[in-house]
């Protein structure tokens, strides 16, 4: 068996970042004689407050810790086959730990990263941190590293500044797990799903929301980590749970995916899309990065790019059945040949291959 040494920030199985990207993939890399380690900077243990207000403390010393782990990992650098970095190896300071493994070591490295994360965006919650960020390191990673692969063509854009030896490989769905299933709801429900720290995004459709509450009975439905509190009529928080993750997406009539036009936005993935249009619900998304591409408008979903056409459309599909029903198979299909774990899981086993020694 060949070792695959998997540097990323979070525990395994907790950020959607990495379920999407590569977590979903060990067990194929597994068959095919890959030993797999993940290899966090955060313990389970800091990960669980790490988005908490306060709790000083306990980051702090999540933080040591972290770099301790990091520090005794370059001790396994020279036994692994290949080795894979996922965003960055420390969330603060230079990328010191890339550094060595690729001019001391002389390792090659698979990089991947699917945000815009050269651009500052630190949570409310830790944004003290702001300020020991070294967001220009990740031009240095991908100038190191023997392949950078991205989420969106847009980051490939910029990785290809520093490295021509780039690869494009979308966020991911696996669609053995990602099921259409029985909707059982007495009124319509127009659904989103994310991180509390991503509310903002929601914010600029409040006046569209309350505008088609005055017409029309529905639920706006928000899946998240945090109840976001919004003042709706309308509005019911589902706590994310992983075990019932699929099935309260499935409930959704409707999934919402809306984005500002800014550079960190573009840099956006769509996988709340991808998770919407595998399990069979239809979409309205922003016209802004790769949304464009996986939502391909009155085919697969619905593009909204201002005030007017969110409130237009949302009105129609909350009246109209069909109308919601007209793109289901569509989506599903363009998700299966473009955005699935079995569309992509051979190109990656390649590039591992590639670089293995």
């Amino acid at each position: 068996m060949k070792k695959l040494l998997i540097i990323a920030p979070y525990p395994l199985g907790e950020a959607p970042s990495q379920r999407f990207r590569f977590e979903q993939y060990l067990s194929h890399f597994e068959k095919n004689g890959w030993q797999c380690e993940l290899h966090s900077f955060w313990s389970i243990s800091a990960w669980k407050v790490l988005y908490q207000k306060g709790k000083y403390f306990q980051k702090f010393f999540g933080l040591l810790t972290g770099f301790a782990r990091r520090f005794f990992l370059l001790f396994r650098i020279r036994s692994a086959d290949a080795i894979f970095i996922h965003r960055e190896a420390a969330p603060i300071g230079p990328p010191f730990f890339e550094w060595v493994i690729a001019k001391i070591f002389h390792r090659k490295f698979i990089y991947d990263f699917d945000d815009a994360i050269w651009k500052p965006n630190v949570s409310a919650s830790n944004g003290f941190a702001n300020r020991f960020k070294w967001y220009n390191k990740v031009g240095s990673i991908c100038k190191w590293a023997s392949v950078v692969t991205c989420g969106n063509k847009y980051l490939c854009e910029y990785a290809f500044q520093f490295n021509h030896s780039v690869e494009f490989i979308p966020t991911t769905i696996d669609t053995s797990y990602h099921l259409p299933g029985k909707k059982n709801n007495t009124i319509p429900v127009i659904g989103w799903t994310g991180s509390h720290s991503t509310t903002y995004y929601l914010n600029a459709l409040m006046p569209v929301f309350k505008k088609i509450e005055e017409q029309f009975q529905f639920e706006l439905r928000i899946i998240s980590n945090k109840d976001l509190q919004l003042p709706l009529k309308s509005y019911r928080f589902i706590e994310w749970k992983k075990e019932t993750e699929i099935s309260e997406l499935q409930q959704f009539d409707i999934g919402i995916m809306p984005l500002p036009n800014d550079e960190w936005s573009k840099g956006k993935c769509g996988f709340k899309l991808l998770q919407y249009m595998a399990v069979g619900v239809p979409s309205v998304a922003s016209p802004v990065g790769v949304n464009t591409e996986i939502v391909l408008d009155k085919l697969t979903g619905w593009i909204a790019s201002t005030d007017s056409d969110w409130q237009k459309i949302l009105s129609t599909l909350l009246q109209n059945k069909t109308e919601r029903e007209s793109v289901i198979e569509n989506a599903r299909t363009h998700i299966e040949n473009n955005y699935s774990v079995n569309a992509m899981r051979e190109k990656y086993l390649t590039l591992l291959n590639s670089i293995s020694k």
